[in-house]
């Protein structure tokens, strides 16, 4: 009860005393600075070797193809820091690689986003490192005090981002990276979660990553690793999702096969309500209906490599894309009160014609969470203009 109590308090009394230098570790890490991996080598000298292996490049990306003037594409950046109007000339960020000593690693699952898996890095002078989706929040805090002495681990590659275990953000985000890695020889001692479920599995499988031989982390005590290496990418940079088709064995040529459509039908959130009516336009054109959580990794795989047009609501199953072969045909249904600009990136990023079909959501609560209608008129009018 004491303890329950005194949390309110001790909280802005720690970072009042880390805003004014203080170490976060003397205030039990309740708060702590933060800062990037450039100002971290730009202080630490020689401590730290930093190497930027690829430098910003700015992007120059054609609008979808059913739209004809940028200003009607939605321009609020929502929580992803940029918007359907930014992605034409969105920059590509750096790509970096950092070595570092003797770096504390705290991780915990929040219970209040589908048990979110969250990482952070604290480094050797007790400053928590910013990357894109790496970053401290005051429970990693709480887990470094509550779980005792960290596990020491002497050298260790890092690559595990906040959702890793989001299939969206594991083909987008991960599988890049990885495959980044090979190329760098970082993969010997690179540190896998002990619980990674098999559709990533299988897909280290094929790229030639034995799972089985990595060291692996748990959920149950913070890492001390003494020489740390990490690298921090762009989740949507070209040259690096360009990648993962290449080794997965995606034919180079355009495809001139099946065309797909995703449903959500069995999904429990953002469902089309009126599936059976849009499906009435999408079988005659030629499409065949899907659902992707039949199908294991390897099989939604095969269907992709053979796919040369997609089509599908708002959802992770379009992810896919990156195994459609080049010059594919991208449908989305999305409602642009919820901006989501992320598989437009990624598509204009592959080099693949991106449509976007207007859609309406539905009902109340978090945006992720609303079902979707779609005028059968707006679907088929992008249907024409398909060859």
């Amino acid at each position: 009860m004491i303890k329950s109590l005194l949390g309110p308090l001790v909280q802005p009394i720690a970072e009042a005393a880390v805003a004014a230098g203080i170490s976060g570790r003397w205030v039990g890490y309740r708060s702590v600075q933060q800062e990037s991996l450039k100002e971290y080598a730009g202080r630490a000298g020689d401590r730290v070797k930093l190497e930027v292996v690829h430098t910003a490049e700015p992007a120059t990306n054609p609008l979808p193809k059913n739209v004809e003037n940028l200003r009607t594409l939605p321009a609020d950046p929502g929580w992803w820091g940029y918007s359907f109007r930014d992605v034409p000339s969105r920059q590509s960020g750096e790509t970096l690689r950092a070595t570092m000593p003797n770096c504390l690693i705290s991780f915990y699952r929040d219970p209040a986003r589908s048990n979110d898996f969250v990482p952070c890095i604290i480094n050797e002078d007790s400053k928590a490192l910013i990357t894109r989706e790496i970053r401290y929040r005051f429970w990693h805090g709480e887990f470094i005090r509550r779980a005792g002495p960290p596990r020491r681990i002497e050298k260790a590659t890092w690559f595990a981002e906040r959702v890793y275990h989001n299939y969206s953000h594991w083909l987008t985000a991960h599988l890049p990276k990885l495959i980044l890695m090979q190329e760098l020889g970082l993969t010997n001692d690179l540190l896998m979660p002990a619980d990674l479920p098999k559709t990533m599995r299988d897909s280290l499988d094929i790229i030639g990553i034995d799972f089985d031989s990595l060291p692996k982390f748990d959920m149950n005590s913070p890492l001390l690793v003494g020489e740390l290496t990490l690298l921090e990418t762009d989740r949507f940079r070209p040259d690096l999702l360009r990648k993962v088709p290449v080794a997965f064995g995606v034919p180079s040529r355009p495809a001139t096969g099946r065309r797909i459509f995703i449903s959500r039908e069995r999904a429990e959130r953002r469902r089309l309500l009126n599936e059976d009516e849009l499906w009435k336009l999408l079988e005659p054109a030629g499409f065949e209906k899907v659902f992707m959580e039949e199908l294991d990794f390897r099989q939604q795989l095969a269907l992709m490599k053979d796919a040369s047009v997609i089509c599908a609501p708002h959802g992770a199953g379009m992810t896919n894309m990156l195994f459609c072969p080049p010059g594919a045909v991208i449908i989305e249904m999305a409602d642009p009160g919820f901006p989501n600009p992320n598989f437009y990136a990624l598509a204009a990023a592959l080099g693949h014609d991106y449509y976007i079909v207007e859609s309406t959501s539905v009902g109340s609560g978090h945006p992720l969470e609303k079902d979707m209608s779609v005028d059968p008129a707006r679907l088929e009018d992008v249907l024409s203009r398909l060859p």
